[in-house]
């Protein structure tokens, strides 16, 4: 029974982290937010798809969107089913429309 407590706890974590960096994105600290959340990679164990997806949307609100592309890419490989799989698509839609240029360089 230890293992679930392990796991609530993780996830109690994790939503600390995503209001905080929810915040952080609201006030534009973005390269805080962006150097959180990577401290918070590099000290979990396992990764996190969560902390990708939120990764990746700091990444695409810097305007960054080949490292939002790819922060959507590890949170899908880790989670199918993650929330990235749509900001990873909506992204691709911008790219595809107002960047043409984006993948000649």
């Amino acid at each position: 029974g230890s293992e679930m407590c392990i796991r609530d706890r993780q996830t109690s974590v994790k939503m600390d982290i995503q209001n905080e960096i929810d915040k952080m994105l609201r006030k534009g600290q973005i390269d805080e937010a962006i150097l959180r959340l990577n401290e918070q990679i590099q000290a979990t164990a396992t990764p996190c798809d969560r902390l990708y997806y939120l990764l990746g949307n700091a990444y695409r609100k810097r305007g960054d969107f080949a490292q939002a592309l790819n922060c959507y890419l590890e949170a899908m490989a880790i989670n199918p089913d993650s929330p990235a799989v749509e900001a990873h698509q909506m992204l691709m839609n911008i790219i595809e429309f107002y960047h043409k240029d984006y993948y000649n360089p």
